[in-house]
């Protein structure tokens, strides 16, 4: 059963398994799905909306591709202070723990980087000084806060991609979560968070040279996956991850090809599954000192587990 709702221009499609009702929708260049068990179409179709109204929300005011949102006014501020709303400030709070917790690797500023970094699976790798001409303006030091206002250096940008998605990952299941008491899983491009009261959700871990690299069952709890398996540069046998360490402005090396994370919020996962990455052959022992369940990616083998 395939029904078609439209919102803001964009498509819903829900369809019907047995008791399993799934919507599916485009948000932030994913493929994206609210699924939920035993309730009405009418109830299925808008727990669907709840979740993609939100996930829209949240991209129409945090993307970094749109030139008429909140990080449009702020990367264009010209070393104005710009005033934030009580929402983008938490945003930001936990951008700087971020950073904190990685001593600089973690740092939403870097985003001005992809001006010479294209990871699009070609051997077109920058020019040391195309990269070290970028660096003055990467620094979430060097941003300017103050009670609900943010002031920039001329050219600096943020970029909330790697923290966005998760975020509206949380926030889209929270509020569909307080619409019904049944089984319910919200997933934005493989990252995802559910729960269940009995019977367990079945989720697939995406492989790196074969489409599955494992399964795992759960009633409640958020995985997020990080890896380079389609952003990545090859050249001369080396390949190049698209995870950047802002300190220097080259990828990391010796990371692994993905990282999955289980946790309790999808931000917590996205975070830990990122800065795992960002330690390179470290990532096992990071997250090991987490004391989080993870699966690593390190080649076209199977994954690790912990």
């Amino acid at each position: 059963m395939k029904q078609g709702a439209a919102k803001q221009g964009l498509d819903i499609a829900l369809e019907q398994d047995g008791p399993l009702w799934r919507g599916r929708f485009t948000a932030m260049a994913s493929p994206c799905e609210c699924l939920v068990r035993g309730v009405s179409a009418r109830e299925a179709r808008q727990l669907a909306e709840t979740v993609a109204e939100e996930a829209w929300r949240v991209e129409h005011k945090y993307s970094r591709y749109r030139d008429d949102n909140l990080i449009a006014a702020i990367n264009a501020g010209d070393e104005r202070w710009v005033s934030l709303d009580d929402e983008t400030a938490r945003l930001l709070d936990f951008a700087d723990q971020c950073w904190q917790l990685s001593e600089g690797a973690f740092d939403i500023t870097s985003g001005v980087l992809r001006r010479v970094w294209r990871f699009d699976g070609s051997d077109r790798v920058p020019e040391p000084e195309q990269v070290a001409a970028l660096l003055p303006l990467v620094g979430w030091d060097k941003v300017e806060r103050q009670a609900g206002q943010i002031r920039l250096q001329k050219g600096m940008e943020l970029d909330l991609g790697g923290i966005g998605k998760e975020y509206a990952v949380d926030s889209a299941f929270q509020l569909a979560g307080k619409l019904t008491d049944a089984d319910l899983l919200v997933n934005f491009g493989g990252d995802l968070v559910a729960r269940a009261a009995s019977n367990p959700w079945q989720v697939g871990m995406e492989g790196t040279a074969r489409p599955m690299a494992g399964q795992l069952q759960f009633t409640s709890g958020a995985l997020a996956t990080s890896g380079d398996r389609r952003r990545y540069l090859l050249r001369d046998g080396i390949r190049y991850s698209h995870v950047l360490d802002p300190r220097s402005g080259w990828p990391v090396t010796d990371a692994p090809r993905a990282v999955t994370v289980f946790g309790q919020q999808c931000t917590q996962a996205g975070l830990l599954s990122t800065l795992a990455l960002l330690q390179g052959r470290e990532a096992e022992a990071l997250l090991r000192e987490a004391g989080v369940q993870y699966w690593i990616q390190w080649g076209d083998d199977a994954p690790v587990t912990g």
